[in-house]
């Protein structure tokens, strides 16, 4: 699937969007997580949040089931939900452990600022919006991680087997995410078909909005920002 050659509304989408993607690519974070220099406390402050965002995040696979028109549609994210409550979550708390992070911790975890603004961002659209919104959400992470995860692999190649956050970059580079990335990629472009432009221009606005927020997230991060006050 060459995204990068496409004519379909997610060239589009991909072409745009690069500015945004290739900030986040070189943020610090993201390059140290390629290294295996990233301080452990960054890393740890990262897999605590990114828990409680996955918990919004699975609320909007849920959102698309009953958004979705068609059965084939509804058994689609009935699936990613499943997978995604009780696979994904389980092997983030399994790995989050191996840095000493406790799943009543993870459970404990208050989201920061940036982390709520962005998941309500996405549910806001999920209550309010198309199918196609809320795919124009929920894109941005899972093709971007999966992009991060080829680039890293690219970039430091066999360092990577010796890199502390190796099973990271395993995942997000790993054909089974890849392919859960293209199954988005290819339903967004069967729900943009034929749609008039404003709609297409509603599409992309939450497509570069929630990629801006993909890029606070790391930045969040790497600063261990939290609620000032």
């Amino acid at each position: 699937m060459e995204i990068r050659k496409s004519s379909k509304f997610t060239g589009r989408l991909f072409k745009n969007v690069q500015p945004i993607w290739e900030k986040s690519h070189r943020h610090p974070f993201v390059q140290q997580l390629g290294e295996g220099t990233l301080p452990r406390e960054k890393f740890a402050h990262y897999m605590k949040q990114d828990y409680v965002y996955l918990i919004d995040y699975a609320k909007l696979f849920a959102a698309a089931v009953t958004k979705a028109r068609d059965l084939e549609t509804m058994e689609h994210f009935s699936k990613i939900l499943h997978e995604t409550l009780h696979f994904e979550m389980e092997l983030h708390r399994q790995y989050a452990a191996e840095f000493g992070i406790s799943r009543k911790e993870l459970e404990a975890t208050k989201p920061t600022p940036i982390n709520l603004a962005y998941t309500r961002y996405m549910l806001n659209v999920a209550q309010n919006g198309t199918l196609a919104e809320v795919v124009s959400c929920l894109l941005p992470c899972a093709w971007d991680y999966w992009e991060i995860g080829k680039l890293l692999r690219k970039q430091y190649g066999e360092r990577i087997s010796s890199n502390p956050y190796a099973k990271w970059i395993d995942t997000y580079d790993s054909e089974t995410f890849g392919e859960g990335a293209k199954s988005l990629i290819k339903l967004m472009d069967e729900l943009a078909e034929g749609l008039p432009e404003r709609e297409l221009a509603l599409l992309e606005e939450h497509f570069q909005i929630t990629s801006k927020y993909e890029y606070l997230f790391w930045d969040m991060n790497y600063y261990e920002h939290d609620w000032p006050i």
